[in-house]
């Protein structure tokens, strides 16, 4: 009898325990839900509404106290901060974490959840916050050598030293968090190094990358490779082929003597050098973590950008060698947003935008980050910079998008879901849901518009919610919406319903009823460019 107990609690365990989350004690982990990736905070779907600080706000807790005031007005939940190798461990060994302490404790205090940017062996391409002891000793720490054998202030990601000591310090970051954290959760997510890259040349030419660059190409990325060669990543595709698909052979053998091979290189070794630290920091304490990378320019040649990156064009080398890193993301100092977010999520892969320049397009693209590619976040860089916080769009848009929170969580991964992104070079756009065909054109395209014969025309951007068949909710700012059926054209859409109104504890509450000139008599779903809002939106048929 005790042996079929012991039997039967052993089978109810085994089955019980995949549905009991992922991680330790449930900490924060990502999982897919449809066609959709979610991260999973304290058991229930959060999105990121997020700010990174600037670089050098957090290097002392008292820095801090006049900002938090300010990240809460704007409605962020999250904030980016970097952890800086160089204060954690001034001297070899020698860890301190008091600051961090200081740091989450304060964050409890207002509400916020923390994504931990590390700030080991490379910031922005160079190595400037590693400790003294690291940067003083080049022999045991060697730099990146350009093609003109001229060091560079870039540790190289070939020496077992600098990895063995940057690998260390996260492994006790790590500690620390799990030491510190694992209760509450404060700390959700961590960035491995920021913004990887080569500069001025593609590759290292130091003695070890030398050595490096002769031997044959590793096991894993050419079994990658051959495993993978349908989904590749075209641009990436074009240059193993041009070469002629060649299965064996060094770097310049099996994908040619250019630039290009110089980069595929450096993005593998780059790749393996992260891996190895969220490899040994997740034995330590398991959060989601990601790589982020510096976007190149188009035309620009490798060496005269941050190469080696996690680049869309080298997505598949950063897949192959870094199988602990959950995701890639961009950091945004490039105007054509769509074009890199496509890039990006090409390959069924979630989205989350750790940085963007703080300008006057965040509000928008914010929204179209979680509507169109259902991401995780967005967070404009140095989000503490503006004087009046209070009148910030961003903050009006992350109040929408918290409001709208479980709606959309409830509806990823479904096909339910759609955003618009509208210019006045790009002013409009067709979507597909369900049985209707929506027409979805910026605000400014109506001719009395206050804004329609202006030069420039602020972002629209909306995201809509099919809830029913015929109910729609488009929440937003600057977008008009008409409606047709997708199969039978002689079949008229009309707006039988639309009230503007509010979530109130995920409630839905009326403010007003807009069936009149609001719809331009039933013509069309307008929310103006100078309003955020949410509509709810029922349709009907009639010939």
């Amino acid at each position: 009898m005790k042996n079929k107990l012991q039997t039967f609690l052993l089978i109810s365990v085994l089955i019980i325990l995949p549905f009991c989350g992922s991680g330790q004690n449930n900490n924060p982990y990502l999982i897919k839900k449809g066609t959709a990736t979610q991260l999973i905070v304290d058991n229930k779907p959060f999105i990121i509404l997020g700010g990174e600080l600037g670089n050098s706000t957090a290097t002392t807790a008292q820095n801090m106290q006049n900002v938090w005031p300010k990240l809460k007005s704007m409605n962020l939940n999250t904030v980016l901060m970097p952890v800086y190798w160089e204060l954690i461990e001034p001297q070899e060994g020698k860890f301190d974490f008091s600051l961090y302490q200081e740091l989450i404790t304060d964050a409890r205090k207002n509400d916020m959840k923390i994504v931990l940017l590390w700030f080991g062996s490379w910031k922005n391409s160079m190595s400037s916050h590693a400790p003294a002891w690291v940067k003083l000793n080049q022999e045991r720490f060697p730099r990146v050598k350009d093609n003109t054998a001229r060091s560079q202030e870039i540790l190289s990601s070939f020496s077992e030293n600098v990895l063995e000591s940057d690998k260390r310090a996260f492994e006790n970051l790590m500690s620390f968090i799990k030491d510190f954290d694992s209760k509450n959760h404060t700390v959700i997510m961590v960035q491995v190094e920021n913004e990887i890259g080569m500069l001025p040349s593609a590759r290292d030419y130091q003695s070890l990358a030398e050595e490096a660059f002769k031997k044959p190409i590793p096991d894993d990325l050419m079994n990658y490779l051959q495993q993978n060669k349908e989904k590749l990543v075209p641009e990436f595709l074009q240059i193993w082929k041009a070469n002629g698909l060649k299965t064996k052979g060094n770097w310049e053998e099996v994908f040619g003597k250019s630039l290009q091979t110089d980069e595929i290189f450096m993005a593998y070794f780059y790749a393996k050098f992260s891996n190895k630290i969220a490899e040994a920091g997740k034995k330590k304490y398991i959060l989601p973590m990601f790589v982020n990378a510096a976007l190149n320019r188009i035309g620009r040649e490798p060496g005269n950008y941050p190469s080696a990156g996690p680049l869309p064009h080298l997505m598949d080398v950063w897949k192959a060698a870094g199988t602990s890193v959950d995701f890639l993301s961009p950091d945004f100092y490039n105007p054509d947003f769509k074009h890199w977010c496509d890039l990006y999520t090409r390959q069924d892969d979630v989205l989350f935008v750790p940085e963007h320049v703080f300008d006057n397009t965040v509000a928008a693209k914010a929204l179209f980050t979680i509507a169109n590619y259902e991401g995780i976040g967005f967070s404009p860089f140095s989000i503490e910079s503006t004087q009046k916080p209070e009148d910030e769009p961003i903050g009006k848009m992350y109040g929408l998008i918290k409001e709208l929170s479980q709606l959309i969580t409830t509806n990823q991964g479904q096909a339910k879901i759609k955003g618009v992104l509208l210019s006045k070079g790009d002013a409009e756009t067709v979507i597909r849901m369900g049985k209707y065909e929506l027409s979805c054109k910026h605000d400014y395209t109506l001719s009395w518009t206050p804004g329609a014969k202006t030069d420039t025309w602020p972002l629209g951007s909306a995201i809509i919610i099919q809830t029913a068949e015929d109910e729609f909710f488009v929440a937003g700012t600057g977008v008009v919406i008409t409606f047709k059926h997708r199969e039978n054209k002689d079949l008229n859409v009309g707006l039988l319903k639309v009230d503007e109104g509010n979530f109130e504890n995920n409630v839905w509450k009326v403010k007003r009823h807009l069936n009149g000139d609001q719809t331009h008599q039933g013509r069309h779903v307008n929310i103006a460019t100078n309003q955020i809002s949410v509509q709810r939106v029922e349709l009907y048929l009639y010939k």
